[in-house]
């Protein structure tokens, strides 16, 4: 199962250092034919894609952040026993059944002033109400014993929730974070609505654009370059480098899926 994951993006990988030829033959399989780096060189002298490479590293760190601080902080607070928080909690989760659409959400973020703007990668999706439930009963695990005598020492629901619920739930946190961090990087429907200048595109949208669609504009080559690689090796190399700052971030964020922190904490 795990080759199955690794040998296409292997695969990719070689087709991307592989010659013109070796390429558009097929005959690359799993180790480069006529080795050449140009696909990466010509990716990386292509405005346009580095610009759409700095608004992805800009709109994942930010959005993740912005997202992580709202959705951990109602995941606290509805983690509490209160008056009113069933009520809340239905309000919440009514969003996850039913939504207004396209239409109505594209009205309300142009109104907003959100169109060709930065922050419709931010502000738009920062809320989820899945991933905040999820945060909220990794909250409910941690012991009330912990709260107790934080709160006895003086301590308010803020430090609390600063010094003793964040620190104790790194792996919950790791995960979510994680899942919006991936859906950031690659959410590519958004750019394409709500901007109108394509250099504005991050970089999902921008893949989506030139490969997928096959616009081919920003891949036009000098006549050195095109005899020596094709529209495939350079398409190759943009995407296993859209692909590869996730996978470089994964593996310091493995252990945390399998680490019980929580465990230990108090002895009853």
């Amino acid at each position: 199962m795990a080759l199955l994951c690794f040998l296409p993006l292997l695969n990719l990988f070689a087709i991307s250092l592989s010659g013109k030829a070796a390429a558009n033959s097929g005959r690359v399989t799993f180790w480069p034919i006529d080795f050449t780096v140009m696909a990466y060189q010509k990716t990386f002298q292509n405005k346009n894609f580095v610009r759409s490479l700095m608004i992805s590293f800009a709109r994942t760190g930010v959005g993740t952040f912005f997202s992580m601080m709202v959705i951990t902080m109602a995941g606290y607070a509805l983690s509490r026993d209160f008056k009113g928080r069933t009520a809340i909690m239905w309000f919440f989760v009514f969003t996850m059944l039913f939504g207004g659409g396209l239409i109505p959400s594209y009205l309300i973020n142009s109104s907003l002033g959100l169109k060709n703007s930065f922050w419709v990668y931010i502000l738009p999706g920062a809320f989820s109400c899945y991933n905040m439930i999820l945060i909220m009963n990794f909250f409910r695990t941690i012991p009330k014993a912990l709260e107790e005598a934080a709160r006895i020492d003086g301590a308010s629901f803020f430090t609390v929730f600063r010094k003793i619920y964040l620190p104790l739930s790194k792996a919950g946190l790791a995960t979510v974070g994680l899942f919006i961090m991936v859906g950031n990087w690659n959410e590519w429907f958004t750019g394409i609505l709500y901007m109108s200048d394509t250099k504005n595109y991050p970089l999902a949208s921008f893949l989506q654009v030139i490969v997928v669609q096959g616009n081919q504009q920003d891949l036009s080559m000098d006549p050195t370059s095109a005899a020596m690689m094709s529209e495939r090796t350079i398409k190759a190399a943009q995407v296993f480098i859209g692909a590869l700052p996730i996978l470089l971030v994964y593996p310091f964020l493995q252990k945390y899926f399998v680490k019980g922190v929580v465990m230990g904490a108090v002895k009853e």
